[in-house]
């Protein structure tokens, strides 16, 4: 082998090794900042990461919002109809955010209920998000998969 192309061959293994150490990092980097939708059941079932961020998915259960006095602390419970997971959230909620509506909140569980940093609302009576009616879908499947008592 001449000098020459050993010399190119070390370029491009340089390069192919440098283009795959940058590709491992985006896709590290894109998995530890996506966060999931779970539903209620879902996260009652044990899917949901335990201190990890993630999205929760549903709908608003009807007479469960608490206000706090003199603050803006929220306390809900979001339901998939079969589930239901209670839910902090301390801030503005948006304008569209009431009982029965479909909602998308991003945070933590923490002893048994959600802490949601973000709270997002449908936008009309007839839309839910699709990752809300999908959650809501495969809890009507596992539902009816379980044996009843």
């Amino acid at each position: 082998m001449t000098p020459t192309r050993k010399r190119r061959l070390i370029v491009v293994s340089l390069i192919l090794a440098a283009v795959g150490v940058a590709a491992g990092l985006t896709v590290l980097a894109l998995q530890q900042n996506m966060t999931y939708l779970y539903s209620p059941s879902e996260i009652a079932a044990g899917h949901a990461p335990a201190g990890a961020r993630f999205r929760l998915g549903g709908v608003v259960l009807e007479q469960s919002i608490r206000r706090a006095k003199d603050s803006l602390e929220v306390h809900f419970i979001v339901t998939d109809r079969f589930k239901e997971m209670p839910v902090e959230y301390t801030g503005i909620l948006p304008d569209l955010f009431r009982e029965g509506q479909s909602i998308v909140a991003t945070g933590t569980l923490k002893d048994g209920h959600f802490v949601a940093t973000e709270v997002l609302a449908k936008h009309d009576e007839s839309y839910m998000p699709k990752e809300v009616k999908d959650a809501i879908e495969k809890a009507k499947q596992a539902q009816a998969a379980t044996p009843a008592d």
